[in-house]
């Protein structure tokens, strides 16, 4: 007969099971309950427990609305009991093995860790590599800025952030236990998790907690000023009526959630404008905040400083990151008031993005400007200020188009992640690349580069020469129907961002 493995953390031991031809561990708590007193808190270290604590059951995804997009899993159980993170590992042995710890995307407001998307076992099995998953709390619970309470709140607009610090700690501490090296951890994320791997790379708090980073379709500009956070609290707590810490607390979480999808759609498309500037946080109004003592200052500056610029960074985005929210026709007259909103001399900028895709149509140019305005001019400036400091960075660009939905979504949002995980055959990625024959080829390069990324620091492979990003050359290895490198693509697009916050 044989016994479940059980692995032993600093706060007692875990048994988890086989799977798949290795070892995964779920739902290990790596922080205590952020409930009652500790809610909108910093987290707190677990208490510790004597018998071996069941670990064959994914945790509490955190609360939040309902439906998460192409990544959904089955029905979850959702609770603010929710610090929790999960482990596949080869085995339980002193090896070393390199780590992924991932964080998953979802706009600060839904996902979590379980998704089979993320399964780690192909890179258990085929890079040898230990994978951790981890939930962290979300939306208002996670991200609400309630400093203008008193100094017990102060970090209240980074909580999410440091539930990450704290999973990483805890990563730290234990993972040696699951076969793992805590000096080789690459922490890694989409969407989300992307702008959080940005933010970590300049959070004070994490310097040391990871080796390499890895961010796909995010950056580090996803975060609001200590003010424009605060405005957001303050319209919160009015919405439910609540003006102390306390009463916030009392509240069930229910209705902190109706409340939060209120302030949402209140400042969708909002242009309200004053000192605080709160329609910068219309599009995610429940976001990370700076200005605090855990993220002191906008974590791009802090790598413009130099804090990250001993950790390796992968970084990169898809082609058409924005059909995913984007569709139906856009004519010229729309195209140019919906660029006259993120570019000053929108005319101008349009005959840019003509000139890169000569062949597009309007809804063509509208998803290359959107795509941009979110996420790949983002991706450049991260990538230009780590560089710039001495820093080792490499970029992508995702260009295989899903055959999904007749073709429309391209290159859409999230659409890696199957591939890089080497997950093609995971429940939910067939509805997103369409019928037709797996390209398991460029999944299994894909995977191959994330794994000598994991395991070098470099995504080189002995099939693929990938050259470091410079701001020369820009160079960007291409994943698509074909793959190579590709210098600055659509640079005359890309120039006509220069200057622009």
């Amino acid at each position: 007969m044989t016994m479940d493995p059980i692995a032993h953390t600093t706060t007692g031991p875990v048994e988890g099971r086989v799977k798949e031809g290795v070892l995964l561990f779920a739902g290990i708590p790596y922080a205590a309950p952020p409930v009652g007193p500790l809610r909108f808190a910093a987290p707190q270290p677990h208490p510790a427990w004597t018998d071996a604590l069941p670990a064959q059951r994914f945790g509490n995804a955190a609360p939040q609305p309902a439906g998460s997009g192409m990544t959904s899993s089955p029905p979850r159980r959702m609770g603010e009991d929710c610090l929790t993170l999960n482990v596949t590992t080869p085995a339980l042995d002193d090896a070393g093995r390199p780590v992924l710890v991932w964080i998953h995307g979802g706009g600060f407001r839904t996902g979590q860790g379980a998704i089979p998307w993320y399964n780690g076992t192909s890179f258990a099995t085929r890079g040898d590599i230990v994978t951790v998953s981890i939930n962290y709390r979300l939306g208002a619970l996670g991200f609400a800025n309630l400093s203008f309470l008193g100094d017990e709140t102060a970090d209240t607009g980074a909580a999410g952030i440091l539930d990450q610090i704290a999973a990483l700690e805890w990563v730290r501490d234990n993972i040696r236990a699951f076969g793992g090296d805590p000096a080789r951890v690459t922490v890694a994320g989409e969407s989300a998790g992307a702008m959080s791997v940005g933010i970590l790379l300049g959070s004070p708090g994490a310097k040391g907690l990871f080796q390499r980073a890895i961010a796909q379709s995010g950056a580090a500009h996803h975060v609001l000023r200590r003010e424009t956070g605060q405005a957001v609290g303050r319209k919160l707590a009015l919405a439910l009526g609540a003006d102390s810490l306390e009463a916030l607390r009392d509240l069930p979480a229910e209705r902190i959630l109706e409340a939060q999808n209120r302030v949402e759609a209140e400042l969708s498309g909002s242009s309200e404008r004053g000192a605080t500037d709160i329609a910068g946080a219309a599009g995610m109004p429940f976001q990370p905040s700076f200005g605090c003592a855990a993220l002191p200052e906008a974590p791009l500056e802090a790598v413009r400083k130099g804090m990250a610029s001993d950790v390796p960074l992968l970084i990169g985005t898809n082609a058409h990151e924005s059909t995913l929210w984007h569709q139906g026709e856009t004519d010229a007259r729309r195209l140019e008031k919906i660029a006259g909103r993120y570019l000053p001399e929108a005319a101008a900028a349009l005959d840019a993005y003509r000139l890169d895709h000569p062949a597009g149509s309007p809804f063509d140019i509208l998803i290359a400007l959107t795509t941009d305005h979110m996420f790949r001019i983002p991706a450049l400036r991260l990538a230009e200020a780590h560089t710039a400091t001495g820093g080792r960075s490499w970029n992508y660009l995702f260009s295989w188009k899903s055959r999904a939905f007749g073709g429309r979504m391209g290159a859409t949002h999230a659409l890696e992640i199957p591939f890089i995980f080497n997950n093609l055959e995971r429940m939910g990625v067939d509805a997103f690349i369409g019928e037709g024959p797996l390209p398991q080829a460029l999944a299994s390069e894909m995977h191959d580069s994330w794994i000598a990324f994991i395991r070098d620091g470099s995504p080189e492979t002995s099939a693929r020469a990938w050259p470091n990003f410079d701001p020369d050359r820009r160079a960007a290895m291409e994943f698509g129907d074909e793959i190579g490198v590709r210098d600055d693509p659509f640079p005359n697009s890309r120039r006509v961002w220069d200057g622009v916050r």
